[in-house]
């Protein structure tokens, strides 16, 4: 539930709803669930998150036998001013503190529409491009600081089924995409050509993943992602496999026996590029070691607790907590150090025959836990249905990751504390799934895509602000929607709050 002050133009959670007296403030929202407890001293999570995005001490200072508030922008700044930190500024943490009260909620306004499904939605690091990759065989790069143009329109080579997946460069330079097949393709995403037609106007050089162990069976890559360095891209496949290539080389540098079934997500744990994280359907989370697992991809660790198989892994970039989405409608919070060297397979709930691709999670099913469950944390009330829906936390810069948000095929967004496992903030403009969502590194914007089919096929463009009730002349003939929400009164320049 948001409190919204509409006459200004923003809107707070109901966790961070400011408050000058002692009346009473509510503590959740939703039907957010969380199966322990993060607040206390002992759990690491929570005392980052409280030094990266909580105020100085001397602000948040409770007195005996008085209840503990938000602090306020106000007393914020007027602790500045009185210079209350010995500072005489606001240090990061200060300014977290302040920026994270503000989601993204207002809106939304529609970027642009196009006639098949879009499967991903990525801002760039410095979050000055987005990458938008549709089903038919289409990938866009918007450039965001100039009003959202198209600033290459990619069509894609040997495209089989879907683009399944996209990864910019750190340096922005070049793009690989990645479908239903062994081979990916990387894409000069700097050049001024604006239409790059596949070996017509530009050259799609394909990365070949197949091996001769391979014995001629064709896999398709379901995840990708370049290294820090943009040296590297791993990769996981539809045959249980984690991939390295090695672009300089142009060649593949590690392939791992993973997992038992699809890997459906892959990423560098954190800047040094030494740990992979995966997830599965085989319901398994692993650690991967390059500087020390043998040549059988014996895993550094797994991490066991979800009941269903996992449709995506996000990592914290501390190389020691990851999240991970499962079909088991829920969301885990993993700390490595907790990882076991076995696997656990526990099957005894499995009582009932269930596809997540066409039929609803068993009611009596959400009930269940995993008797070995690993997870710091796990938190639920999205839908995790029909296809491989994305989460993340949220950015460093302006949250300090103090928040997890999700797509649903509820046709919400999901906005999770991460500490208090609250639902902060549920966005309700779809009418369809929501697979992917971006929320942007520096400012109050988020970003999602969704797909429905189209009545009859036309791709229609149009944009609009603050009440989606202006799209009701579409009359449900758009394929899919690329939506931006934003909060308005802090866009305009955010870095002027930092010293």
């Amino acid at each position: 539930m948001l409190f919204v002050a509409e006459d200004m133009g923003y809107a707070f959670s109901k966790l961070e709803l400011e408050s000058g007296d002692d009346s009473s403030i509510e503590e959740t929202g939703g039907s957010a669930w969380l199966d322990r407890k993060l607040d206390s001293s002992d759990h690491d999570i929570a005392q980052l998150t409280k030094l990266q995005s909580g105020p100085h001490e001397n602000l948040s200072r409770v007195l005996p036998g008085r209840r503990q508030y938000p602090v306020s922008t106000t007393k914020m700044l007027a602790g500045r001013e009185a210079n209350l930190s010995g500072r005489g500024r606001f240090s990061s943490g200060d300014c977290r503190h302040v920026l994270s009260k503000y989601l993204p909620v207002n809106g939304p306004w529609v970027v642009d529409q196009m006639s098949t499904r879009a499967y991903v939605s990525q801002f760039s690091a410095d979050g000055s491009l987005f990458v938008a990759a549709f089903q038919g065989s289409q990938i866009r790069i918007y450039d965001v600081d100039g009003g959202w143009k198209v600033q290459k329109n990619i069509l894609a080579r040997s495209l089989r089924w879907t683009i399944t997946d996209t990864s910019l460069s750190p340096d922005q330079r070049y793009l690989v995409y990645a479908s239903m097949s062994p081979i990916i393709h990387i894409v000069n995403a700097g050049s001024e050509t604006r239409e790059s037609l596949a070996n017509i106007t530009e050259i799609h050089d394909g990365l070949d993943f197949s091996s001769p162990d391979d014995g001629g069976y064709s896999f398709g890559i379901f995840s990708l992602k370049f290294s820090t360095d943009g040296r590297e891209v791993v990769a996981g496949g539809s045959n249980g496999n984690i991939y390295v290539y090695d672009l300089e080389a142009k060649k593949l540098s590690l392939r791992i026996s993973a997992h038992m079934s699809d890997v459906n997500s892959v990423c560098f744990a954190d800047e040094s590029g030494h740990l992979i994280y995966s997830g599965s359907d085989d319901n398994f989370c692993k650690v991967w070691d390059r500087r020390c697992f043998t040549a059988k991809g014996k895993p550094a660790g797994i991490l066991v607790g979800h009941l269903e198989g996992i449709t995506f892994v996000d990592s914290r970039g501390d190389g020691r907590y990851l999240i991970s989405n499962g079909k088991d409608q829920a969301i885990k919070l993993w700390d490595v150090r907790k990882m076991s060297s076995n696997a656990a397979y526990y099957r005894g709930y499995r009582d009932y025959e269930w596809d997540y691709r066409w039929m609803d999670y068993p009611l009596h099913a959400r009930k269940l836990q995993h008797p070995y469950d690993q997870s710091v944390a796990t938190y639920k009330g999205h839908s995790v249905l029909r296809t491989l829906i994305r989460c993340y936390f949220s950015p460093e810069y302006s949250t300090g990751q103090k928040y997890i948000y999700t797509g649903s095929h509820d046709s919400c967004i999901y906005i999770y504390d991460l500490v208090s496992g609250a639902q902060v903030a549920k966005l309700q403009y779809h009418r369809s799934t929501v697979r992917d969502c971006s929320w942007h590194p520096n400012y109050p914007i988020l970003v999602s895509v969704l797909g429905r089919r189209s009545a009859n096929g036309n791709s229609l463009e149009r944009r609009w602000c603050n009440r989606l009730q202006t799209t009701a002349d579409l009359k449900g003939d758009v394929s899919m929607i690329l939506y931006v929400r934003m909060y308005d009164d802090i866009t305009s320049n955010p870095h002027t709050m930092y010293p």
